[in-house]
């Protein structure tokens, strides 16, 4: 289990961009790329909007986006993904201990990665390892 990784970035960042540099780092790992078009399928939102976000991350650094090629995270940006990746993880494994079926609690961390404060998180870490310690 990966440590809480706290990233530098200073700029608050929006729920759904959060989302988004999550599924970029997630279809990155699995097909070594990531289009607008796995970003959309992922999401399940229209390849305009992806369109749209990419610009967005780009402008605030977190993104290399070039049309027609796809996307790739900055230093900065995978940072921040990873820590959302992390967090969701912790989040899905916490609740599955409680007996949450992975469909939901899968859907369920969605909202509680952005919310948690980062003390939060890293309790619910320390109590996961701790758990699975004892198993």
């Amino acid at each position: 289990m990966q440590p809480a990784v706290a990233a530098s970035y200073q700029k608050p960042l929006s729920t759904k961009e959060e989302d988004y540099l999550e599924s970029i780092l997630n279809v990155t790992e699995i097909k070594g790329y990531a289009r607008s078009k796995d970003i959309a399928d992922d999401l399940d939102v229209v390849p305009s909007s992806v369109s749209e976000m990419f610009l967005k991350l780009s402008k605030k650094g977190l993104v290399t986006y070039r049309k027609y090629e796809g996307v790739t995270l900055t230093p900065e940006g995978k940072l921040i993904a990873e820590q959302v990746k992390f967090r969701h993880t912790i989040l899905v494994e916490f609740l599955e201990i409680l007996g949450v079926p992975k469909n939901i609690a899968d859907l369920d961390a969605c909202f509680m990665e952005h919310e948690l404060n980062q003390v939060t998180i890293q309790k619910i870490k320390e109590f996961v390892a701790k758990r699975n310690k004892n198993k």
